[in-house]
């Protein structure tokens, strides 16, 4: 079951002196029930709109979206199930953090003890009476998390969320985010932080100039149409790439080891050929690939779409 649809999605903004800009062109997307969904994309690729279309935030051009089943004038029947931080939150700057939370939670009915463990949960229990007016970047953010968690959303959509939070922060922000999925929770996370992502989402999908470039599995989208790699350190290199090639294996010299075009079960293989020309390998392992990587070929000369008029 699908707990966010987005088919064609199109938003066009406007400019006051004549023209527009594109900023979603065609985006399809489906994020599945469960676990932690990544949305990633460069700095003006349309994260943020595509987030407030779902939300009814602003209105779509064109295509549709729905979010549990609804669509954006039908959000009021589901959004007390659905939980949600977009870019830097605003609260009241005179009022303590537990105070705005207080404020937020009255309209659903919600008691004091709630907001209590909301605040521990997102580390400002220490802080909840501190005016916002106070509060570093990073502390907004986890008020903003408070708020979107209070009610105890089925869906959590989170956009940048660790933004402004040092590395201390954001592990717990990271820690926290699988605890929520792993109690069957959806959380929907838009984020720069490419390595952050990698460790946190089942799921993902990378968006550029209003388009999405891929989406799938962290696994698949990590192979991104690769053919499997072993890494193999050896001396002298020189003799073994040649080896190498003369049993008619695929190599590459890369540095300090060579790289070799074969699946990472067949490793016997390599091992074998090396030790027969009497070259002993000191490290052999399959080649990883980090989502940076993946992420920067996916979205490097991506064309822009075409002016609106």
């Amino acid at each position: 079951m699908a707990v966010i649809e987005v088919e064609g999605l199109r938003k066009v903004y406007r400019r006051l002196r004549g023209g527009s800009t594109i900023a979603l062109d065609g985006v399809d997307l489906s994020v599945p029930e469960g676990g932690v969904f990544g949305f990633l994309g460069p700095n003006g690729s349309g994260k943020t709109t595509t987030i407030r279309c779902l939300l009814g935030l602003v209105r779509a051009s064109g295509g549709r979206t729905r979010l549990l089943g609804a669509a954006p004038r039908e959000l009021r029947s589901v959004i007390g199930r659905v939980g949600s931080m977009v870019e830097t939150p605003q609260f009241f700057p005179n009022f303590s953090g537990r105070r705005n939370l207080e404020l937020l939670a009255g309209i659903d009915g919600i008691g004091r003890a709630r907001i209590g463990e909301t605040l521990d949960l997102v580390g400002l229990g220490s802080r909840a009476r501190s005016p916002f007016r106070t509060y570093s970047l990073g502390m907004k953010q986890r008020l903003g998390l408070a708020a979107a968690l209070v009610k105890q959303p089925e869906v959590l959509i989170l956009d940048e969320p660790a933004n402004g939070l040092d590395p201390a922060g954001i592990k717990e922000i990271r820690d926290l985010v699988r605890r929520l999925a792993a109690e069957g929770r959806t959380v929907f996370v838009s984020s720069h932080l490419l390595g952050e992502v990698q460790q946190m989402c089942d799921r993902v999908a990378i968006l550029a100039r209003g388009r999405l470039v891929t989406e799938g599995p962290v696994s698949e989208v990590l192979a991104h149409g690769r053919t499997s790699r072993l890494v193999v350190k050896v001396d002298p290199l020189d003799a073994a790439l040649e080896t190498l090639r003369s049993a008619e294996l695929e190599a590459t010299a890369d540095g300090d080891r060579l790289l070799v075009q074969v699946p990472p079960d067949q490793g016997a293989r390599v091992t074998e050929v090396l030790a027969a020309a009497r070259l002993y390998v000191s490290e052999l392992r399959p080649e990883e690939i980090d989502l940076e990587t993946v992420f920067l070929e996916l979205t490097e000369g991506e064309p822009a779409p075409e002016p609106a008029g």
